[in-house]
């Protein structure tokens, strides 16, 4: 079998109730760790920020985001997964679906920040994030309990409130 075809078509769905299920599987698939269920209600609960990526109608990869609020009343968004089946990396969807997150925390004011963490030797996922402009900005020791390394960068972005400059055309 080949590599899937660039002209293929790309959709998004919000996850909802109906389709966490399929959240679920991806994550099975993609990742080394288990997610509980305050992964889920987290995932469900920051509306539109955690989507299902398809690929000619196949699902195949997933962004999942929790809002956290910070005192003041602004808001970081925590990207807790985002993966794609291997089969289908390289194709942008992991791009897009990013992409897509960061696209809506501009409609919303309040959202100061953007961050996650990787996997300290994963370069690929730093560099992925990196051309997003999100930049290393702290390390935690034995981080993950079940993986090896255990220990992860936390890598961030800092947004700029609609309006301002930030001095970048």
């Amino acid at each position: 079998m080949g590599r899937p075809q660039e002209a293929a078509s790309i959709s998004f769905d919000s996850v909802r109730d109906k389709n966490v299920m399929q959240l679920r599987k991806l994550n099975t698939a993609i990742f080394p760790v288990t997610y509980q269920d305050k992964f889920y209600t987290d995932a469900l609960n920051s509306g539109d920020f955690t989507k299902l990526a398809y690929y000619n109608d196949i699902c195949v990869g997933s962004i999942a985001c929790r809002l956290e609020k910070k005192d003041g009343g602004s808001v970081r968004l925590y990207i807790m997964t985002l993966g794609v089946l291997a089969p289908y990396r390289r194709l942008r969807i992991g791009s897009k679906l990013l992409q897509n997150a960061l696209d809506l925390c501009k409609d919303d004011p309040n959202i100061v920040e953007v961050y996650l963490h990787v996997q300290i030797n994963n370069d690929e996922a730093i560099e992925f994030y990196r051309q997003f402009g999100f930049e290393i900005t702290d390390t935690i020791q034995n981080y993950y309990k079940r993986i090896d390394p255990p220990h992860c960068h936390v890598l961030s972005k800092t947004l700029v409130p609609s309006g301002k400059s930030n001095g970048v055309l």
